[in-house]
């Protein structure tokens, strides 16, 4: 067996890769911190004060305007009320509109990986995914997300 010795350049581009990869898993779980304050570390959410993210997230990663509709509750943020899992909601979620696309990315797939596990396996968000939504979300705000839960709930 031959062991192949990067140095120099070589070396420092394959760490870049590797590092890169790891810090956009890790990311995700540090920028999810901001959201396990409501929907606490495990995703499940406070009955009647903030939804959980299992179920309702699982089922709308796998649909177009489902995946629409994360992004833009991450960015817009949401208000009004809602349904999760069959149960309504009425708080409010501040948008996270400091959060670049990568960022918005990052967190929505680590919250797929982690609180919806065991969901048929959803399409990774990319933050092409994202700039496309917010590139074309110039007009909505949080209220305006709310009523698109509901138009998606009953789907």
């Amino acid at each position: 067996m031959r062991l192949l010795a990067l140095t120099g350049a070589g070396a420092i581009a394959l760490a870049g890769l590797v590092g890169s990869a790891a810090a956009q898993d890790a990311d995700g779980a540090a920028i999810y911190k901001r959201c396990a304050a409501c929907h606490l570390a495990t995703g499940a959410g406070v009955p009647g004060a903030f939804p959980p993210l299992r179920s309702d997230i699982r089922g709308f990663a796998m649909k177009p305007d489902g995946r629409r509709y994360l992004v833009l509750v991450v960015l817009k943020g949401v208000s009004g009320p809602i349904m999760a899992e069959g149960k309504p909601y009425r708080g409010v979620m501040p948008a996270q509109a400091g959060l670049n696309d990568a960022q918005i990315a990052a967190v929505l797939n680590h919250v797929l990986a982690t609180s919806a596990r065991g969901a048929p396996a959803a399409k990774p968000f990319s933050a092409a995914e994202v700039a496309q939504v917010r590139a074309g979300s110039a007009g909505v705000n949080a209220a305006a997300v709310g009523k698109l839960n509901g138009s998606l709930a009953g789907k």
